[in-house]
């Protein structure tokens, strides 16, 4: 069973917080899928890896740049998996199909926004029921991340 990790925006944005999560995936040796709600949003994420921090530098791309297969980290907005990742990264409300492919999956959410808190939280009881180790990450003050459940 898939590892997924829900981790509650409340005190910076996806753009803010996505960057040093992924920094740390890329690290660990994943190879990520980042399934976002439209190729506007993959277009609008893409750009914002380039430039959210100077000298930092995140291998990826989306189906505009081509070499699928080559991207370390894929946007998209389909469920597949080019790239052949291990780690799924799910945002805006986006959802992958089946976790199945995936070790590791990460499900970051705006937490001062209700409708994405309501979802957020009816996945993780299908991806408990279903059998999944989940875990509950919130931001602390310092915008890091404290495990709570």
């Amino acid at each position: 069973m898939t590892e997924v990790g829900f981790y509650h925006l409340q005190r910076t944005t996806l753009i803010e917080a996505l960057p040093r999560l992924l920094e740390k995936a890329v690290a660990g040796g994943f190879r990520i899928l980042l399934k976002v709600p439209s190729e506007t949003e993959a277009e609008r994420l893409a750009l914002a890896l380039w430039t959210y921090g100077e000298g930092s530098f995140l291998p990826h791309g989306t189906a505009k740049d081509g070499y699928e297969g080559e991207q370390p980290i894929f946007l998209t907005e389909s469920d597949r998996n080019p790239n052949g990742a291990d780690l799924i990264c799910q945002v805006g409300g986006a959802e992958i199909a089946s976790l199945d492919p995936f070790k590791r999956a990460v499900d970051m959410f705006d937490g001062n926004d209700p409708e994405q808190l309501a979802a957020a939280r009816a996945r993780w009881k299908r991806y408990k029921d279903g059998g999944h180790a989940v875990s509950y990450w919130q931001q602390k003050p310092n915008s890091g991340w404290e495990r709570k459940a």
